[in-house]
């Protein structure tokens, strides 16, 4: 099933940067969510858009969102990830792809992890998706737009 605009957002639970299950129905009726794949921790595109979520995480709380980053990294590997850059939200370990498949995130260029951002509102319905593998930080400024 393609994720687009308009359909509603496959549950996921997987653990995050501290070891506690996140899942999406958890937000379900409480808060928007804005769920970002991106290929590697500690990369320098994945960096960068990881502290423009940071730097813009308070203006995302106020639009009533919760940002969740995904990526194939251990458990491990985002915790080191999240403490070197103090990453407030959550950073979902997908080690076996399986959300990166059923969400459908595309591979670029047949090799890479991609990077796309779905903006999903309180009902659980996608508002919003945006796909750019070299624009990293216009993923937070595609996602801001979509919650106004």
């Amino acid at each position: 099933m393609e994720i687009k605009e308009g359909v509603e957002a496959p549950n996921f639970k997987l653990k995050n940067q501290k070891g506690e299950e996140v899942s999406l129905s958890q937000f379900r009726g409480k808060k928007n969510v804005v769920l970002y794949f991106y290929p590697k921790d500690d990369t320098p595109g994945c960096t960068k858009e990881a502290c423009t979520f940071r730097d813009q995480y308070e203006v995302f709380m106020k639009q009533g969102a919760e940002v969740i980053g995904v990526s194939s990294d251990s458990v491990d590997s985002h915790s080191k990830f999240s403490q070197k850059y103090h990453l407030p939200f959550s950073l979902l370990s997908d080690e076996g792809g399986a959300l990166r498949k059923l969400y459908n995130v595309p591979k670029t260029m047949g090799l890479f992890p991609g990077r796309v951002t779905y903006v999903i509102d309180r009902e659980g319905i996608v508002r919003k998706v945006f796909s750019s593998q070299l624009n990293a930080t216009q993923h937070v400024e595609e996602a801001l737009k979509a919650l106004q």
